[in-house]
C-alpha cells in the first residue's frame, strides 16, 4: 500500500486533469523539479498506481449518440455464471465500463451506439441471448452535467 505524499497526490490530481501536460510544466505545477517530477511519475508507472494514459474522444464526432447504463440481474448467481457473462461481454465494443456490484442486481453496464436502433439490436442480439442473464433495466442518459472519467 503506498503511502500518501503530498507532491504525488498533486501530480496525480494534475495527470488525471491533463494526462499530455509536459513535465516541465507539471514540475512547475507542482513546486519541485523536473527530475524529481519525473523521477515520482515513474515511480507511480512503476508501481501500478498510473495504470496508464488514454485519449479523451468526443462522443458525438466519434458517431456516438446513444449513452445507456443497464442493471443486468442473472439467473446463475455462480461463479461460472459470472465468468461466462463477464466472457461474454469483454468483446462487445458497445460496453464501455462493467462493474460488479451489490444490491438487487448484480452488474451495472455503461452502454455507447450509434443510436437508438444499435443499441436495441445490442440489447436483444447480444444481451438478450446470453443465457445468465434473468432481467436488464435500461436507464437512458439524457445529459451529463458532471463526469470526471475524461
Amino acid at each position: 500500500m503506498r503511502q500518501s505524499n503530498h507532491f504525488d497526490d498533486r501530480i496525480l490530481r494534475i495527470l488525471v486533469e491533463d494526462g499530455r501536460i509536459t513535465n516541465q510544466a507539471l514540475a512547475e505545477r507542482v513546486g519541485l523539479s523536473p527530475s524529481a517530477t519525473l523521477r515520482r511519475v515513474q515511480a507511480m508507472e512503476a508501481m501500478g498506481l498510473i495504470k496508464g494514459y488514454r485519449a479523451v474522444i468526443d462522443p458525438e464526432k466519434a458517431g456516438i449518440g446513444f449513452t445507456a447504463y443497464i442493471a443486468v440481474g442473472l439467473n446463475d448467481h455462480t461463479k461460472d455464471g459470472q465468468e461466462g457473462f463477464e466472457r461474454a461481454l469483454a468483446s462487445a465494443p458497445e460496453v464501455r465500463e462493467c462493474h460488479n456490484i451489490t444490491g438487487n442486481v448484480e452488474y451495472l453496464l455503461r452502454i455507447e451506439a450509434r443510436d437508438l436502433a444499435a443499441y436495441k439490436h445490442f440489447h436483444t442480439e447480444v444481451l438478450g441471448v446470453l443465457p445468465q442473464v434473468a432481467r436488464l433495466t435500461t436507464y437512458v442518459v439524457m445529459g451529463s452535467p458532471k463526469d470526471e472519467r475524461a
